[in-house]
């Protein structure tokens, strides 16, 4: 039986030395105090275990379940199984929480009744933490969602995002819902079936979550296994067109918008795609669909160029992404609207 009140934070561990104390010391160190910590080490080989351990060790609160290398998505399945409270917080090792996010979502799911609490975060790197304003309301400091706008949100991926860390679930609502192995971006492929359940979502406004950014960009590591975000968001448009109909349209402009992204990138990355196949079965989605993704894409001009270019020829769409970000840089166009800095660190 789930205890009341009581949050369970699960916590996947693989190869995250460097980062762990950090993760872990802003999760005890909460303003709520009853919270049990699940700390998974996925068959990490450096020190992460013995880490885990440490802290097993100092507090009480902290449960350490050791397993095989399985991926994060084995990782969160595994904690899972030995949660316990009434809510439950997923935390990815390398970030790190607001000392009070906790106390802050637990209140607003009673206040509110909500099954979901989001809070807003930031993209926390070395020496400096940024935010992302643009969807922002102003003078709103949460949002109340409805299923159906929580959904259309979800979709579109601006002020409810897809991640499942940041997020306090009435444990309850995810309980019968795993993480499928095996893939990238399982997040995309979990999301939408638990947020079907949901009647009530609050999104805070106010940032408590510091979701950590390497340096090592895409571009520079991508692999084909990347590509898996367009096969769940494939999956997940099945799902749109099964139970939510109006939300077809937004659900095809978002995989079109994927789908020319990740053509620019193996194009880039040639020698991860030789012989053109992955290109060619963008290529083949894309000429497949076309009407209907024309139709998604009539109310966004930009993307309604895109795609007509694309269909042109390919190479027709990143010679139009190139001289526009030419025309950026040389200052003839104006730069899109991007993320602001809050803090700088020495």
């Amino acid at each position: 039986m789930l205890q009341k009140e009581k949050v369970s934070v699960v916590v996947p561990i693989y190869k995250v030395e460097k980062y762990i104390h950090r993760c872990v010391d802003s999760i005890l160190n909460q303003t709520y105090p009853n919270i049990e910590v699940i700390l998974v080490d996925d068959g990490s080989p450096d020190n992460c275990g013995i880490i885990a351990d440490h802290y097993g060790k100092l507090d009480d609160r902290v449960k350490v379940l050791h397993k095989k290398n399985g991926g994060l998505s084995d990782a969160r399945n595994h904690g899972m199984k030995h949660v316990t409270g009434e809510f439950t917080v997923f935390v990815d090792s390398d970030d790190w929480l607001e000392n009070k996010m906790i106390e802050n979502m637990v209140n607003s799911s009673y206040t509110y009744k909500a099954d979901i609490v989001q809070s807003a975060f930031y993209y926390a790197y070395d020496q400096k933490l940024l935010i992302d304003n643009r969807h922002q309301k102003k003078n709103e400091s949460f949002a109340l969602l409805d299923n159906k706008t929580l959904m259309y949100e979800l979709v579109i991926n601006e002020r409810v995002k897809n991640f499942a860390w940041g997020k306090l679930y009435k444990t309850e609502m995810i309980q019968d819902i795993q993480f499928e192995q095996g893939v990238l971006f399982e997040d995309v492929l979990w999301a939408h079936q638990v947020m079907k359940k949901v009647n009530r979502f609050v999104l805070l406004d106010k940032p408590m979550y510091n979701y950590f950014q390497r340096e090592d960009s895409i571009v520079a590591t991508y692999i084909p296994r990347n590509l898996d975000i367009i096969k769940g968001l494939k999956e997940r448009h099945r799902f749109i067109e099964e139970f939510y109909e109006e939300l077809i349209d937004e659900s095809y402009k978002v995989i079109l918008k994927t789908c020319l992204i990740h053509y620019n990138l193996l194009l880039i990355n040639r020698g991860q795609d030789k012989g053109g196949m992955y290109r060619g079965e963008i290529q083949s989605y894309i000429q497949t669909n076309y009407i209907a993704l024309k139709e998604a894409a009539n109310g966004d001009k930009q993307l309604s160029n895109q795609l007509q270019l694309f269909m042109l020829h390919p190479y027709f769409n990143v010679f139009f992404l190139g001289l526009r970000k030419g025309l950026r840089k040389s200052r003839i166009l104006s730069q899109p609207v991007g993320l602001e800095r809050v803090k700088q660190y020495d």
